[in-house]
């Protein structure tokens, strides 16, 4: 099965901050706010939904390729993708447009301050599921809005299976737009957060949701994660990590292990262990894109995390 992985594709700039956001925003100065920030540290990171899930899957060896829509400014991440073996079939440059950013500041209470430049992610609309070929399997994950509304029905009119991931773009849709998702979607996959937000907009409960699709997943950090079928509910273990270093892109690589396993025709019990252990080898590293292992590396510590082999 090949995985067709809508989303987008962003320069992700962190920054941080040696000291306290706090000493310097004065609460009763909020309305006249004009603050400035030395940030000694900074990097930038390859980012964006498709980007992130798109490599991780690579690393598991499973079949798939990403479709977005970048900027003029792609040629660094377009040479990354090349060299980790990532194809760029599927992405579409929009002249005049930079490719979506996120500058993100951090102080040390970990609290940030990030703006979002969306750039080309507008324009994710002008990418067919329909110009694709070999396509067996779907994600739509936070992108344009209208390019999340096109892709899904797309592939619903295309009996494609698609996972529907709204992540941090739900807040785009009203009750009545993720109904019409949940009626397309194969399958739906939320953090714990997104599913009392599906629920309270839809005016559904989970599990009553769940009776709409195959599955819905629902991620839940460090206490796991909670698969709910037409068989009842599994409860499906964290992965120990070795060191918490950065949480974010772990959602992204948890995505990645559920399409493997959904190509692979695995049990959902297997399915989910996978996508676990995906988003805690992410957690041990900085950056959404700088975590390397093969796939026999992969396996190895499965067996040692859950005892048994897939």
């Amino acid at each position: 099965m090949s995985a067709l992985i809508c989303g987008s594709f962003a320069y992700d700039t962190i920054m941080v901050f040696h000291d306290r956001f706090k000493n310097h925003i004065l609460p009763e100065q909020v309305h006249i706010l004009n603050v400035s920030f030395l940030v000694p540290d900074m990097r930038r990171e390859f980012g964006g939904c498709a980007g992130n899930i798109a490599y991780n899957l690579k690393l598991l060896g499973g079949a798939g390729a990403p479709m977005g829509t970048v900027g003029t400014d792609f040629q660094p991440y377009a040479e990354w993708m090349d060299a980790q073996g990532v194809s760029r079939n599927h992405l579409k440059i929009i002249d005049g447009e930079y490719t979506a950013q996120a500058y993100i500041t951090t102080d040390q209470d970990d609290n940030q301050i990030t703006a979002f430049h969306p750039g080309a992610m507008n324009h994710s609309h002008l990418n067919r599921v329909s110009d694709t070929r070999g396509v067996t399997l779907g994600l739509v994950s936070p992108d344009g809005r209208q390019g999340m509304i096109d892709h899904a029905t797309q592939f619903a009119e295309g009996d494609i299976p698609f996972i529907f991931d709204p992540g941090q773009g739900m807040p785009m849709f009203d009750g009545d737009d993720l109904m019409r998702f949940a009626e397309q979607a194969t399958w739906l996959a939320f953090n714990d957060y997104e599913a009392r937000l599906m629920a309270e907009r839809t005016g559904k409960s989970i599990r009553e949701l769940s009776e709409m699709v195959d599955a819905i997943i629902v991620t839940r950090g460090g206490e796991g994660s909670s698969i709910y079928t037409g068989n009842g509910i599994l409860e499906i273990p964290s992965a120990k990590a070795a060191s918490l270093e950065d949480p974010t892109g772990c959602g992204d690589a948890y995505r990645a292990g559920l399409l493997y396993g959904l190509q692979h025709e695995m049990d959902w019990e297997t399915t989910g262990r996978i996508a676990s252990l995906m988003g805690a080898i992410k957690i041990e590293h900085a950056g959404t894109q700088n975590h390397h292992f093969t796939l026999d590396e992969f396996k190895a510590r499965f067996h040692q995390t859950f005892d048994y082999e897939f």
